[in-house]
């Protein structure tokens, strides 16, 4: 890890400890040049997962596509930053589950509903309109309804 200061290429952990979020480790180092201290984050990476898009095509799996649409779906809503970074963490771990290097989109959808439905159900309103392509007002009190009814 390089030094932020002094961008010396090695520095020492003088500290590790679970970070609040549950799932990821955060390292306390310290430059071996200038001694300066800094925190880094270690957190789990989906590695070799191919997405594929509702037309065929495939691509790599890009967290921060996930990052961005929740984002969109949490605006304004009241969720802080350690339980948006568990939420990220419980989706990559669920899709890891599958146990597929392959997954379609719509797997990854299903996913990101669930976990927002328990989370901020205004916030999977947002994100099942725009996933699920709500045409009409109609769909819209559909979708209002089955929460309604689980409540």
């Amino acid at each position: 890890m390089k030094c932020p200061v002094c961008n010396y290429f090695d520095s020492k952990v003088i500290d590790s400890r679970v970070a609040s979020d549950g799932m990821s480790i955060r390292r306390r180092r310290e430059c071996l040049k200038c001694c300066f201290r800094f925190s880094t984050y270690e957190e789990v990476e989906i590695l070799d997962l191919s997405v594929i898009k509702r037309d065929g095509r495939k691509e790599s799996y890009n967290r921060d596509k996930i990052i961005k649409g929740l984002r969109r779906s949490l605006e304004k809503r009241p969720i802080i930053e350690d339980d948006f970074k568990k939420l990220i963490n419980l989706i990559e771990r669920d899709l890891q589950i599958i146990r597929k290097n392959e997954v379609s989109t719509e797997q990854i959808g299903q996913i990101v509903m669930n976990h927002l439905k328990q989370l901020d159900q205004v916030a999977y309103i947002r994100f099942a309109s725009v996933y699920q392509s709500f045409e009409d007002a109609q769909t819209f009190q559909r979708e209002l309804n089955k929460l309604l009814i689980r409540n």
